[in-house]
């Protein structure tokens, strides 16, 4: 895999080990707040990074009892590799070579920081290398959404879909949407069960190689990838009543079935696309076997299903009125019921239907298309608050969240860094995932587009901010938004407010998880504007603070208190010094740029 290049600050001195525990809940006064406690700085070692080696796993995610394979190239000898879990070093052992094997815990769901460092005069850390472990026997209970779209010739020379799939297992993207690699909506399958085409053409009429996608599919399995076939729950094309779609299946946008309801594209495609009845039990039997020619002839573990949002008001061909949301329901239990071995997604786009999708039980996974009626940071707090109470608080929201929309219409060049790493940000400490990375990185909801690509510079971004949020996994997304605490923060010289955000504050995103308390700091100083969606590219880089005098609000006594970020150190956790007096807590935060994660046990 090529080697990408992403800016570490050095010289900040983070300050790790020995933290003091001898306050703890039974202090005298702890619960009241009255407690005094303190930390000696005086045994911690500083720890600074200049840059990260290149080192990588074989997979995106392990099974539990799986061993991990690390390859890391340019390790000097005598170098120590730590394996954490949060801020708790649960192993370390000298580095060999540049390839070893480690058996993390059996613990199911569990987030592990791997770093590789050396120690310079006993004193000072300088780490070498870093990365996340996910051990997970279902990817869709953290999932981590990437994307394919492109399966035409460019994709046949050797080494082009391995590339671009270690890429996305460096990420640990850990699931992958094929969006338009079908040949027709109502027919998904090129050929028949028994006669597969080498070659044909999906909706644009773009080349689509049976070869290629059976190829994405085995390199995808050999990282422990997901691989998911898309389409629409009731999409057909012009052609699709010589196919066996019968006239009473579709959906009207009149009661005497003479218009139906469909989706323009352009001319010089195959066809636009024309709306079913999503509800309609033989067309949900027609569909139900097409896709079982599908799974017969490909590799795929699960269907994604997508909508075309609220389509206003629609009959059957008998003129009685349809509900799409009861339809969407229908659709999902009829397509378990076929092939209930396989996951299932469905697309909420700006949540319709969410309430009813994610109520069947039968989606592993709460998915959203978010557009500019929920432009706004604030919105992805209040749908994930949503997807919480659908689902009783089980399942965990990826955004299909398009950036720098406006600027991918009229120009083609790179996406801007600061507006994609500043909504990651902010979706990863909501605990939400952002499907983004393929092929290319997303700017349209035409996913083939290509319209904007990422620099080296992004590239590595990306890389930090999934390890981060696959390491720290069951601290950002372990738990539910019920969660939520509070606590009064403050920084010297800067503005904090608590969620939601505000232009010119550091906004503070807090919970409880497991005891601990975990405070995100999402930097929006001099941020101009409060949409995610960067639409024309523009947004600059926050503000940077180093060596920030802050307190925190905790009544009770604590023994530990740690910082990560995804932006410094290449995502390491950190243990800081700290005084506690009558239930305030007090610290100089090394840095924050975009994102500071700070967690107090």
């Amino acid at each position: 895999m090529k080697k990408y290049l992403y800016p570490i600050m050095a010289g900040v001195a983070l300050l790790a080990s020995g933290c003091s525990d001898s306050d703890n809940d039974s202090t005298p006064g702890a619960e009241t707040g009255s407690g005094n406690a303190s930390v000696d700085a005086s045994a911690v070692h500083a720890v600074t990074s200049s840059s990260l080696a290149d080192i990588s796993t074989d997979k995106a995610i392990y099974a539990p009892g799986e061993a991990v394979k690390f390859t890391c190239a340019g390790i000097p000898a005598g170098a120590t590799v730590r394996y954490r879990q949060g801020a708790d070093v649960i192993g370390e052992s000298t580095v060999s070579g540049s390839t070893w094997t480690w058996q993390p815990p059996t613990t199911d769901f569990t987030g592990y920081m791997v770093d590789v460092y050396t120690m310079a005069d006993n004193r000072t850390e300088q780490i070498l290398a870093s990365i996340a472990v996910d051990v997970s026997s279902d990817w869709t209970h953290f999932p981590r959404y990437g994307f394919v779209a492109t399966f035409d010739s460019s994709k046949l020379p050797s080494g082009v879909i391995e590339d671009e799939m270690a890429y996305l297992n460096r990420c640990h993207i850990n699931g992958v949407q094929f969006q338009d690699w079908h040949n027709k909506h109502h027919w998904p399958l090129g050929g028949t069960r028994d006669n597969l085409l080498d070659v044909y053409q999906d909706i644009a009429n773009r080349d689509v190689y049976t070869s290629v996608v059976k190829k994405y599919i085995e390199v995808q399995h050999q990282y422990g990838m997901k691989s998911m076939f898309y389409n629409l729950c009731f999409g057909a094309l012009s052609d699709a009543e010589s196919d066996g779609v019968k006239a009473d299946w579709y959906a009207f946008s009149d009661q005497r079935h003479s218009t139906n309801d469909k989706h323009s594209l352009p001319s010089s495609w195959k066809s636009s696309i024309y709306v079913l009845d999503p509800a309609n039990p033989e067309w949900q039997a027609y569909i139900a076997e097409r896709n079982d020619e599908v799974y017969a002839n490909l590799d795929f573990d699960g269907f994604h299903i997508d909508q075309l949002g609220d389509r206003g008001t629609l009959y059957d061909y008998y003129g009685g009125k349809l509900n799409l949301k009861r339809g969407y329901a229908s659709f999902i239990n009829a397509m378990k019921a076929a092939h209930p071995d396989k996951t299932l997604a469905f697309n909420a786009v700006s949540s319709y239907g969410a309430d009813a999708i994610i109520g069947t039980g039968n989606v592993s996974f709460c998915y959203n298309e978010v557009w500019s009626d929920q432009a706004q940071f604030y919105h992805l707090r209040d749908i994930i608050v949503d997807n919480d109470g659908y689902s009783n608080n089980t399942l965990r929201t990826v955004f299909a969240a398009y950036m720098n929309y406006d600027k991918a219409d009229v120009t083609t060049g790179y996406m801007n860094l600061p507006g994609v790493v500043m909504t990651d940000a902010v979706m990863m400490a909501l605990g939400g995932s952002h499907l983004e990375l393929g092929d290319h990185m997303l700017c349209r909801e035409y996913f083939p587009s290509t319209a904007l690509q990422m620099t080296d510079e992004l590239k590595e971004a990306m890389i930090r901010y999934y390890d981060f949020q696959t390491a720290y996994q069951n601290l950002l997304r372990g738990t539910s938004t019920t969660s939520e605490v509070s606590p009064a923060v403050s920084a010297s010289g800067v503005s904090v407010c608590a969620w939601p955000p505000r232009q010119g504050y550091i906004t503070t995103y807090s919970r409880d998880v497991d005891g601990k308390r975990v405070v995100n700091l999402l930097n929006f100083v001099n941020i101009d504007n409060l949409s995610w969606r960067d639409l024309d590219g523009t947004r600059e880089a926050p503000q940077e603070f180093t060596s920030l005098p802050m307190t925190i609000t905790m009544p009770r006594a604590i023994s530990k208190l740690w910082v990560a970020s995804p932006d410094y150190n290449g995502g390491v956790a950190q243990e800081l010094p700290f005084n506690q007096v009558n239930g305030v807590i007090s610290f100089t935060l090394p840095a924050l740029n975009y994102w500071t994660m700070i967690v107090i046990e």
